[in-house]
């Protein structure tokens, strides 16, 4: 009887920690997506007057996985201003880009700084495909 109650105890600990290494952390590997566009409006110099807008090409999309400190990939949009990360696990993600600080234009800060338009998402299942709302940037 003793030996079968820590045979069952030994089988209960492996099979945790068997489960344990299963689980996948937020990452490159997966079925999921994530995809978006970056979306830019063009003002004059005190940012009164909409001089141009559209979808931006060829400019830099970051992904962070789950509570990283730092990006874990980067791509350019196409031509259209999307962009998608593929084969992603469950998990948190961080996606954003760099856009002008309208602040820091309107009020004649030189030079003129940079700030990150983030968006946040959870990606809960294994086949999700997730479309961000547009990344708005200033140019």
């Amino acid at each position: 009887m003793k030996n079968n109650l820590m045979r069952l105890i030994s089988i209960l600990i492996f099979s945790f920690f068997l489960f344990q290494s299963c689980r996948k952390e937020p990452g490159i590997g997966g079925d999921a997506k994530i995809y978006g566009k970056v979306y830019y409006k063009h003002y004059n110099s005190t940012f009164t007057t909409l001089i141009n807008e559209g979808y931006l090409s060829d400019t830099y999309v970051y992904i962070v996985y789950g509570d990283d400190v730092n990006y874990g990939q980067r791509i350019k949009t196409n031509y259209k201003g999307e962009f998608e990360f593929n084969y992603l696990y469950r998990g948190k993600y961080t996606i954003y880009t760099y856009s002008i600080d309208s602040l820091a234009l309107v009020s004649g800060q030189l030079p003129i700084s940079e700030k990150a338009v983030i968006q946040t998402i959870e990606i809960s299942d294994r086949r999700e495909q997730r479309n961000l709302d547009d990344l708005i940037v200033y140019k």
